[in-house]
């Protein structure tokens, strides 16, 4: 039997139209840079073009402008939002000319602006007052309250002012419905278009990525008149067809923009459903754009977590990429004994094939573990975290507690609305869960002390209800003691404290973990957090103690008298950029190390004292990125080495854990059997 070639024109009828011919030296990857390139550089105004009109062009003067209804209507919402943003047409400090009024010469007022901000314009060309809402918001009943001449004739009656009152009405007037229906047009929030496009910058960069890169290889196969599919399109097939076998070389060379450069790994383990070890890898790189890049890579079942284990699967799975250890230049793990030791660990493996793999311990896991220490070092913060986990459990053990909790908080959030202590609105006065305190959840303390503050009524009135309709003796003794433990000011006081201590440290835990940040930011957010610790121990004692004694005459918690016991209580430095050289000896050389020198001094004149474009720039992202752009990156080559080698040290795993609860969804109790490359690949 003869072989049939299947092609999309047996589905799809040809077209009159021939598709461009892409470039005879990359037939894929030419189109494709091509237009992540246009994509990246076209400029906000190209939709405006697209529709057939210049908003940069439009009339300024209010004479001069073409009426609304003129314009096409898929133009006109553009032109007005054009119109809004710019404001009205105000020349204060114009020679506003004089008119005769039945003997009495009169001009326009400028005060008047003032009066009517939102609304008034001024027409040089024919010494005339407009109304700009009228004018973008025309309609059958524009002739009353004097519209037609505040948006078309122009009024010039100087000697009546009280026609701008009268035009403006009542709230139901005419010109109050055209200015409600301004005010919703900016509300961007309210649009059908912001709708459909709320999800976040990288999940659309990576959409439109995936996007082009289908739209190139379909380009290819038509032009071509090549088959789509192939016999046998599962996992076990050579041949896969042309599509899906150039979609995944496509794939591959995604990493060219690594091009062979220097890289930091991110690698944390874990066990999936099955019971399974899977390591995560990740990559962090400067991209030839000079941008920070955190690309997951895959994730790689491992038998056991030895070390050598773990660096023989990082080997294997970087050489499968053409990725080697020996352009390492960071490390970043979570903190789990087998990686982090000094003598075995698999830094240091890691650090015997590249001297400059620097290990830098994750900074949000590195500050919970701080959180943990304290909370078992200090004796009252330890009582606290064991008495909130108890009551925890205790509340939330039966569903009868927990409908209890939820009835008794909507009564108080109800009596407080009635009472005028809380205010009503779109998302206010949510329900709020019981947060479990966890050593290796980052900000669970937080978030469970300030929910129990929140909850605290609902959690006592819960927990009288268990000492009278408990089952057991040992339970109504538990909530007893928890209940009278629960009201005692000491409690109320540490709760507050800890609250206060850890909303500082919670800030500073959530910029830990954006993706985007390097050394230097998180440097200077660990010494803002000191400081706000200092200033809360130095200057809101006092405050402190006033929100605790609100808080107890709330639940009639007795207040002890304080009387009795209170006692009152260099930037551009180039040695220092030298010696971080020297923690680099494979990439700096003696002959790079005078070479280096130079540029320093070249580029600190240039950056610091000629090029104006380098002075607002908020760390070393944005200096990369200036660097690449204003091709400086060329000039400064070694400088600029050592700028990547200083964003490629990690910061922290949170894209790692972020792997960890996708690969959750995906491989699930139900399908706990999926093939550990196929897993990979979904992830």
């Amino acid at each position: 039997m003869g072989k049939v070639c299947v092609t999309i024109k047996r589905f799809y009828p040809p077209l009159s139209f021939k598709l461009p011919q892409p470039s005879s030296s990359s037939p894929i990857a030419a189109p494709m840079e091509q237009n992540l390139n246009q994509l990246e550089e076209q400029p906000q105004s190209s939709k405006r073009q697209r529709q057939g009109i210049d908003l940069y062009s439009l009339p300024v003067d209010p004479k001069e402008r073409i009426p609304i209804r003129d314009y096409h209507p898929n133009e006109r919402d553009e032109i007005r939002r054009e119109y809004l943003q710019r404001g009205p047409y105000q020349l204060r400090y114009h020679k506003f000319p004089q008119r005769d009024f039945s003997g009495l010469k009169r001009r326009f007022n400028p005060k008047w602006f003032d009066e009517y901000r939102n609304l008034l314009e001024y027409s040089v060309i024919e010494d005339a007052d407009y109304c700009l809402c009228y004018y973008l918001f025309q309609d059958e009943d524009i002739h009353q309250g004097g519209g037609d001449v505040f948006s078309s004739l122009g009024f010039k009656s100087w000697q009546k002012k009280k026609r701008f009152d009268i035009h403006v009405g009542k709230s139901s007037s005419i010109h109050n419905h055209a200015k409600r229906k301004c005010e919703d047009l900016l509300k961007q929030k309210q649009s059908i278009q912001t709708s459909f496009d709320r999800q976040s910058s990288q999940t659309k960069l990576e959409y439109k990525i995936r996007l082009k890169a289908s739209i190139e290889v379909v380009r290819l196969l038509l032009n071509q008149e090549l088959a789509f599919r192939g016999h046998r399109e599962d996992e076990l097939s050579l041949n896969n067809g042309n599509f899906l076998d150039i979609l995944s070389w496509y794939a591959e060379s995604n990493y060219g923009d690594l091009n062979g450069d220097f890289f930091a790994l991110l690698v944390d383990e874990s066990c999936d459903v099955s019971r399974k070890e899977q390591l995560v890898i990740v990559l962090r790189y400067v991209n030839r754009r000079g941008s920070v890049v955190e690309h997951f890579i895959g994730i790689v079942h491992v038998r056991n977590t030895s070390v050598l284990c773990l660096k023989k699967a990082i080997v294997d799975y970087l050489a499968q990429h053409s990725l080697s250890l020996s352009y390492v230049r960071g490390q970043c793990y979570d903190g789990a004994n087998n990686m982090q030791r000094d003598l075995r660990g698999l830094k240091t493996l890691i650090q015997q094939e590249s001297k400059s793999a620097y290990s830098i311990h994750c900074f949000a896991h590195q500050l919970q573990l701080t959180l943990v220490a304290v909370s078992k070092k200090y004796l009252e913060v330890g009582e606290l975290v064991l008495l909130v986990s108890n009551v925890l459990n205790i509340v939330g053990g039966s569903f009868k507690c927990m409908d209890d909790l939820r009835e008794s908080q909507a009564e108080k959030v109800q009596e407080a609305l009635d009472m005028g202590e809380l205010e009503t609105g779109r998302g206010l006065n949510q329900e709020l869960g019981l947060a479990r305190v966890a050593d290796t959840h980052w900000g669970s303390h937080y978030k469970s002390f300030k929910n129990f503050i929140f909850m605290f009524g609902s959690i006592i009135d819960v927990l009288d209800t268990i000492v009278v309709d408990a089952q057991t003796l040992e339970g109504r003794a538990k909530a007893k003691g928890y209940l009278s433990t629960c009201q005692t000011f000491e409690v109320a006081f540490m709760l507050h404290l800890m609250r206060d201590i850890l909303g500082i440290t919670n800030e500073l835990n959530t910029s830990l973990q954006k993706k985007e940040q390097d050394i230097t930011n998180v440097i200077l957010l660990v010494e803002v957090a000191k400081k706000r610790l200092q200033k809360l121990r130095e200057e809101e004692c006092d405050s402190l103690i006033d929100k605790v004694s609100a808080f107890c005459v709330k639940y009639n918690i007795l207040i002890p008298n304080f009387d009795d016991f209170y006692v009152n209580s260099g930037s551009f430095d180039i040695n220092k950029i030298l010696m971080t050289v020297e923690l680099y000896p494979d990439d700096f050389d003696e002959n790079i190390m005078i070479t280096l020198k130079n540029q320093l001094e070249t580029y600190i004149v240039d950056v610091r004292d000629v090029d104006e474009r380098f002075s607002n720039l908020q760390g070393l992202v944005d200096l990369s990125d200036i660097l690449v752009k204003t091709k400086k990156h060329l000039n400064y080559a070694f400088v600029f080495r050592l700028v990547k080698f200083a964003l490629l040290l990690p910061v922290a795993t949170a894209i790692v854990e972020r792997t960890f609860s996708a690969m959750m969804l995906i491989k699930s109790e139900l399908r706990n059997r999926m093939n550990d490359e196929f897993m990979s690949g979904c992830l």
